[in-house]
């Protein structure tokens, strides 16, 4: 797979098929997301697969609470998401937002028949610096493998509970970073159309100086004819 067809059609797959991800693809990824550059190679990660149905039951019924306490706190306007980013138009904001919760709630609904949860935890990883390309690392390969996903974060909402259920030392500094549902989707792949475009949140130089070239539609897949706004400007 051309690496910007991986790029361009990598979106995050909340429908998931309860078919069994075979061990050397479920290799493949993590292959590659420990190929991924971190501060140091110091690899300060350790991702734990689980598969085991017993489990996923259990962290079932948390992932639901923990994502009633998200979504509480979206109510209230104190999520992360509750307030559109600068320049959004705040209804189309609502609408993303209406979309997402819908195909969240499927998540959440068939939480027991996701084929693959992989937890990722990291040691001081200021901030992600470390640990997020690896999980984009892991998006990616899966995408190649054919195979779609989603990182939620919700679950730290109960990471105790995790770290219990899970076993991991906490005394040795380990947190949780996230945790992908992996598996088949049932939808379809795709180029992300709903972006602000290049020249929206781009600057050159200094905040709000114009960026130069305007990109009116996405890049990819490379069109014959060069698009008339992706020229400079100004």
């Amino acid at each position: 797979m051309d690496v910007y067809e991986a790029l361009y059609t990598t979106r995050m797959m909340r429908r998931l098929r309860p078919d069994p991800i075979p061990l050397d693809t479920q290799a493949r990824i993590l292959d590659a997301a420990v190929r991924a550059p971190n501060g140091g190679n110091t690899q300060r990660w350790h991702f734990v697969a689980v598969d085991d149905p017993e489990l996923k039951g259990e962290l079932a019924q948390l992932f639901r609470q923990a994502r009633a306490v998200e979504y509480e706190k979206f109510s209230t306007g104190t999520g992360p998401m509750a307030t559109p980013a600068p320049g959004v138009d705040p209804a189309a904001h609502a609408e993303t937002m209406r979309r997402i919760k819908g195909s969240g709630n499927y998540l959440a609904d068939h939480f027991e028949e996701i084929p693959l949860l992989l937890f990722v935890f990291a040691i001081d990883d200021l901030g992600g610096a470390n640990i997020y390309p690896a999980i984009w690392s892991a998006l990616l390969a899966a995408r190649a493998e054919g195979v779609g996903g989603v990182m939620t974060m919700v679950l730290r909402n109960f990471e105790d509970t995790v770290n219990e259920m899970l076993g991991v030392p906490v005394e040795e500094g380990w947190k949780m970073s996230a945790m992908l549902a992996l598996g088949y989707p049932r939808g379809k792949w795709g180029v992300a159309a709903n972006r602000r475009p290049v020249q929206e949140v781009s600057s050159r130089n200094h905040w709000d100086s114009p960026f130069g070239v305007e990109v009116p539609e996405p890049l990819w897949p490379p069109q014959q004819d060069v698009p008339a706004g992706l020229s400079a400007v100004g």
